[in-house]
């Protein structure tokens, strides 16, 4: 394998000439921290997001979905603490008004600036004499706020202001006690949700890594007080099955972290960082935080609303403990990108290929005739092609080219499988020819036996 910065190159060179990710605003020159998801990125995003779904939400009864609206009252940003402390250092370019983030600047110089102050970094700074990418002096590192402002209705005041929201947590606290009333449900119980968030990131950077519009996937499972070790272990151990199980990742290139007292955000008092290996560098890939009862007790107060539970067994009542797994969807679909490139000589030549889990692949099957100008080829592997459809939904037809170029591209792909129908299909035999994405083996099964075949090779 290349090396690891020659790796990212031909990851994000094969997601856009493979329609899976694409620079956003592309012909007017892009905006920067902004991706657009082809054909292929939406059908992987699609199945993680499906997979996690399924993990956390379906397969549990204790699981409530919710999809909160982006725009919020700003009251619910100022109760969470996010109006005075969700910040990045930023530093200027004295002579360019260039700006960067101190922290980055200072990891490139081979400084760790976990838990790092302000005043920290500017002394590291001038100690280490960084200057800036241009080869400038750097200002004083001051703190730069996140969140993305915006103004509600045709006046542009103190009182119309709201945020795009930083993180989709805070619609799952502030509807708390829309389930409690509605749902009446025991404790414990979560509130799940998926959708975007905002950050107005100083330096987007690495890809779809480090970007201004995300995508969350986040628990919040409310516990009682007593029971949040309990609870934080199981999801600890639920992140760890998604991880290995669900999206396929080698186990050694994640990696857990504690996260120090001074690094922890200001509503946790314990956060586990899962980590990942990635062609940049070993970095945050997804959280898990117990948020204590931070957030029901803040937004109650701010509100003025009971948020307390009442326990019908126990007959106590209290404000319930929050523990967090939060979940990047970018970040998750770079990593298993980054974890399914590989390449290898086969037939003689070298090939790029994804190698996915079966869960996660775009498509499962690759459908083709041996030819597209024999009528009798094409319509027989339209049927094939129907009825592996009716099972498996992940099932693309390809007749574009020859056969090698077909196999080539969905090795790039990352299609598992490749179906043949040749003149034996329909001549001889009924079979068809089944080609293995990581091996290239290939092997003959009668078609009445394909779904059979197929299901034992993606258990």
């Amino acid at each position: 394998m290349a090396d690891s910065s020659s790796k990212m190159e031909k990851i994000i060179s094969l997601c856009k000439r493979r329609g899976f990710v694409y620079q956003g605003s592309e012909i007017y020159g892009g905006l920067a921290g902004t991706w657009d998801y082809g054909p292929l990125g939406v059908a992987l995003k699609k199945n993680i997001e499906n997979l996690w779904w399924k993990r956390f939400v379906t397969d549990r009864e204790d699981m409530y979905g919710v999809d909160a609206a982006i725009l919020m009252n700003q009251n619910v940003w100022k109760a969470s603490g996010h109006v005075d402390t969700f910040t990045d250092p930023l530093v200027e370019d004295t002579k360019t008004n260039k700006r960067y983030r101190a922290d980055h600047l200072l990891e490139d110089a081979g400084i760790n600036t976990r838990g790092l102050s302000v005043e920290k970094m500017n002394e590291l700074l001038v100690e280490k004499k960084i200057k800036s990418p241009d080869g400038n002096p750097l200002g004083e590192v001051r703190k730069f706020q996140m969140m993305l402002k915006t103004n509600i209705g045709p006046v542009a005041d103190d009182a119309s202001i709201s945020y795009l929201r930083p993180e989709t947590a805070g619609g799952m606290f502030v509807n708390f006690k829309n389930i409690i009333d509605t749902f009446h449900p025991k404790m414990p119980f979560g509130m799940a949700q998926i959708g975007k968030a905002f950050r107005n990131e100083i330096a987007p950077r690495d890809f779809i890594f480090r970007v201004r519009e995300l995508e969350q996937m986040e628990v919040e499972y409310f516990v009682k007080p007593t029971e949040w070790k309990e609870a934080f272990e199981s999801y600890r151990k639920g992140m760890w099955d998604f991880i290995t199980e669900d999206l396929g990742l080698n186990k050694s290139s994640v990696h857990e972290l504690e996260v120090s007292d001074e690094d922890r955000a200001h509503y946790s008092r314990r956060t586990i960082d899962f980590e990942f290996d990635f062609p940049f560098g070993k970095k945050e890939l997804y959280g898990l935080a117990y948020r204590t009862d931070f957030d029901l007790t803040s937004h109650a107060k701010a509100s003025s609303v009971d948020l307390s539970y009442y326990d019908e067994e126990s007959k106590e009542r209290f404000v319930p403990h929050v523990i967090e797994p939060s979940f990047g969807l970018g970040r998750s679909i770079l990593a298993v990108l980054s974890d399914a490139y590989s390449e290898d000589e086969l037939g003689g030549e070298t090939r790029a290929f994804l190698k996915f889990s079966p869960k996660v692949a775009p498509n499962l099957i690759a459908v083709f005739p041996l030819l597209k100008n024999k009528p009798a080829l094409v319509d027989k592997a339209r049927e094939v092609y129907s009825e592996l459809k009716k099972k498996f939904t992940r099932v693309s037809f390809d007749d574009n080219g020859n056969i090698g170029k077909r196999y080539r591209r969905q090795d790039e792909i990352g299609t598992p499988f490749c179906i043949t129908v040749d003149f034996d299909t329909v001549e001889k035999d009924n079979t068809v020819t089944v080609r293995n994405r990581d091996t290239g083996e290939q092997e003959r099964v009668v078609i009445s036996e394909l779904v059979a075949h197929i299901e034992k090779k993606v258990v």
